[in-house]
């Protein structure tokens, strides 16, 4: 075992499916000479030189694009868009060609693409570097999207998406990048895209959260002092709905927790689901912390902007008192 952050282990992931797999290929913004902007691929490209590790123009549609003609034609390619706030260039290749290949050509051409994301708050950047769009790309069908929230789930899902054989949005929740580190193993290993992970188990009350939000439930749930379940979606779509219903069904109230805006986040969706599946198991109506319905703030107000301890606490004790 290795004690890793996430930037390392997910480093680590890359160069296993690279030595393995020669159709594995990183194109992207500064991903090369660089190693990225958060050197997430430092030391790739020496390693496995510029052909296979490809620094390219600041131009996030050709990027996609390219990547998508590259999968199309039998390799793997994995692009990394250097900030969330920067997809925008990129939705019509994404949504319009990557997400309906496989659809549009009846199958003769899937496209196994994983698209690298930093995503999230928290660490004070400018406009467009801080927003958490998971719920747009989750409502698109032909698309997988995951978030892990640990430098071990980073590993085994970034490799799990490599090999698949959809396009996956790989979102990497910037705010934990280097928050902490765990044991990893050192060997490739694969966690199941579409599997939730129980992070602790309890019988009062359901939290589920995703990607950096993860480690603020963990934070309220010791200041609690309640005996709390919390799942780790791991995947946003698709979702392991079945490991919500059997929680929910147990503890008889749920709250949802995460970083994009409540307006139709991604908590919008499993709260519906759960009205539809776990309705008469209900003791109180299911409550979202979320980040609020406003472009993210500049930094002075950014930790104000993202849900915390406390906010995640006062929904708990209106859950709980309801």
């Amino acid at each position: 075992m290795a004690n890793l952050n996430m930037v390392q282990a997910i480093n680590l992931a890359l160069i296993q499916e690279m030595e393995k797999d020669p159709r594995v290929l990183l194109l992207g913004e500064d991903v090369g000479a660089n190693g990225g902007v958060f050197r997430v691929t430092e030391g790739l490209q020496k390693r496995f030189g510029e052909k296979r590790v490809v620094d390219t123009p600041l131009a996030e549609s050709g990027i996609i694009g390219t990547a998508i003609g590259l999968a199309m034609g039998g390799l793997r390619p994995v692009p990394e868009i250097q900030f969330d706030g920067f997809l925008g260039p990129a939705y019509d290749q994404i949504c319009s060609h990557a997400a309906r290949m496989r659809t549009r050509t009846r199958g003769a051409f899937p496209v196994p693409l994983t698209i690298r994301i930093p995503v999230g708050g928290g660490i004070h950047a400018p406009e467009l570097h801080s927003d958490s769009p998971e719920a747009i790309y989750a409502h698109t069908p032909g698309l997988k999207v995951v978030m892990p929230s640990s430098p071990y789930d980073a590993k085994g899902l970034l490799i799990a998406s490599i090999r698949d054989p959809d396009p996956v949005m790989f979102f990497e929740p910037k705010r934990i990048y280097r928050a902490f580190r765990e044991e990893v193993p050192e060997d490739e290993y694969v966690l199941p895209i579409g599997k939730a992970r129980t992070v602790c188990e309890g019988n009062e009350l359901t939290i589920v959260s995703w990607g950096a939000s993860v480690v603020q439930c963990m934070q309220a749930i010791e200041k609690s002092g309640k005996d709390i379940e919390l799942i780790d979606l791991r995947t946003i779509y698709p979702i392991d709905i079945d490991a919500i219903e059997e929680s929910v069904k147990k503890t008889g109230r749920c709250v949802v927790v995460h970083e994009a805006p409540l307006t139709c986040g991604f908590g919008a969706e499993i709260s519906a689901r759960i009205m539809e599946r776990c309705f008469l198991h209900l003791e109180a109506p299911v409550q979202r912390v979320s980040g609020f319905d406003t472009i993210m703030p500049y930094y002075k107000l950014e930790l104000d902007y993202m849900p915390d301890a406390s906010r995640i606490g006062r929904a708990i004790d209106d859950v709980m008192a309801y």
